[in-house]
């Protein structure tokens, strides 16, 4: 046990970083770089053996040259001019087709949004700001009203009257949250908002791995030193110095610890009791690849699949399967989308497979909550409900097609990246502002430890593929120095 009395002795015999970062997501990397950059002496300890986090790459079928996006797939909310200044030039290549089927035009609808991006996402790097104040800048109660103070339901019922344009609209606040369109709690207006202010959802040309290789050069570049299969099990602090303590045995003494964790991942790592409130995740991920895209009845693959391809997303489809899923059913025509990075960027295909016309498809399915996967067989119940609501929507069964499926339920990324309950935002997500007074001009990332930061997905302002709590974080530490 580490007392007073040993803990100075035991940190001087360590080695010593002015931070370490635990984790090695994406936002660990950015973090890492700037602290570098400034000077700091940085370690990042990531346990598996890539870098990125959920935003990696993988030869997914055996057999084949495919690099699937194998989690995260698309990248809106990074900041272009943390990218530059990052050094970072992988190209994030817009779709020629936003979505299928095409939704309802409503001018006023797109302009309260683009103001409300315009205004709200410069503030996701900057100093939290009170609600109030948040309210000022944005400058529009009819917005404010519509997005942060009532449920999603009201304004999509009074802005649309097609069924499907309002559940296309409200799939964006159900990426990874389970919540109905008039939760009172919020979750599903926190995720929109998150979903539009960062402007359209772009492709990685190369996949996500190219992103999360480039951030990672970056941060060797800046000068972190980057360690794989170094899984941290432990971390103590007094709040002035810490030691992080790895499954290995070896340790490291830090004047900061930076957790690319989850909160609730960090808890335990400190050795404080689990939170009674572990998150949960609610989507299942189905990675294909297809000797030919299939046909649909209506429309060309090319058209349909280029952008994201609405499949059984009505507004009272998604309320019903959230029903189901609610009553612990997984439901019978599970909400899915679905798009095909190839058609976009090929060069995640060797030549040899694009020469024979095989594609990619990512499919995302809503409303598949980790409680539906507690027997054995649930897994293979719900790919069989999400492959029969996908075949709805063509003209020929996708299983003529495949080449190969793998299917990624909650359970199966916890376990894999260490996302208590498979939840992607780590947390459900929470406003862009301060909730308390003491939050106002903090970054977000505190802890409360004084040299123990959150800085990934589950730090306020997180969620995406952003960076933004990596260089939040980084912001934060900075100011102590």
């Amino acid at each position: 046990m580490i007392t007073s009395d040993n803990w100075s002795y035991i940190i001087g015999r360590m080695r010593s970083y002015d931070a370490v970062v635990v984790g090695g997501g994406h936002n660990a990397l950015v973090a890492a770089t700037l602290l570098a950059r400034a000077g700091r002496s940085v370690l990042v300890l990531e346990r598996g053996d890539a870098f990125g986090g959920a935003a990696v790459s993988a030869t997914v079928f055996s057999g084949f040259d495919a690099r699937l996006s194998r989690y995260s797939y698309l990248v809106s909310l990074f900041p272009p001019l943390l990218l530059r200044s990052l050094g970072v030039s992988v190209e994030l290549r817009r779709r020629r087709i936003a979505a299928y089927p095409p939704v309802e035009h409503n001018p006023a609808w797109g302009n309260m949004l683009a103001r409300v991006a315009e205004r709200v996402f410069p503030t996701l790097t900057e100093p939290l700001r009170t609600r109030e104040d948040m309210r000022r800048l944005l400058d529009d109660d009819a917005a404010w009203s519509a997005l942060f103070e009532t449920p999603l339901s009201d304004v999509l019922e009074r802005t649309f009257a097609d069924d499907q344009t309002r559940g296309t609209v409200l799939t964006d606040g159900l990426i990874g949250t389970f919540a109905p369109a008039d939760d009172p709690l919020l979750r599903q207006n926190r995720c929109f908002l998150y979903h539009v202010v960062g402007g359209p959802w772009n492709v990685p040309v190369g996949g996500m791995g190219a992103l999360s290789s480039a951030l990672a050069a970056a941060a060797r570049g800046a000068g972190a030193e980057l360690q794989s299969a170094a899984e941290v099990v432990a971390i103590a602090t007094d709040g002035r110095s810490a030691e992080v303590r790895c499954a290995d045995g070896r340790s490291y003494a830090a004047r900061h610890v930076l957790a690319g964790v989850a909160p609730h991942m960090l808890a335990e790592l400190l050795g404080q009791p689990a939170p009674a409130d572990k998150p949960e995740g609610a989507q299942l991920k189905v990675n294909m690849l297809l000797r030919r895209l299939p046909r649909l009845r209506d429309v060309s693959s090319e058209e349909a699949f280029t952008g994201t391809f609405h499949v059984n997303e009505a507004y009272e489809q998604l309320a019903e399967a959230y029903r189901q899923a609610s009553a612990g059913e997984i439901p019978s025509r599970p909400p899915c989308e679905v798009y095909c990075h190839s058609l976009t960027d090929p060069s995640i295909l060797s030549a040899e497979l694009r020469a024979r016309g095989v594609h990619t498809l990512t499919l995302f399915g809503l409303h598949m909550p980790a409680r539906l996967f507690a027997d054995a067989g649930a897994k293979d119940r719900a790919i069989a409900a999400t492959l029969r609501s996908l075949n709805d929507m063509l003209a020929e069964p996708i299983e003529e097609c495949l080449l190969g499926l793998e299917a990624l339920t909650p359970r199966e990324l916890e376990a894999g990246l260490g996302m208590p309950g498979g939840h992607i935002f780590h947390r459900d997500l929470a406003w862009p502002f301060a909730e308390s007074e003491e939050e106002v001009g903090r970054w977000g990332v505190e802890t409360e430890y004084a040299n123990v930061w959150l800085c990934g997905a589950g730090a306020r302002r997180g969620g995406g593929v952003s960076g933004i709590p990596g260089h939040n974080a980084a912001r934060a530490v900075l100011e102590r120095f």
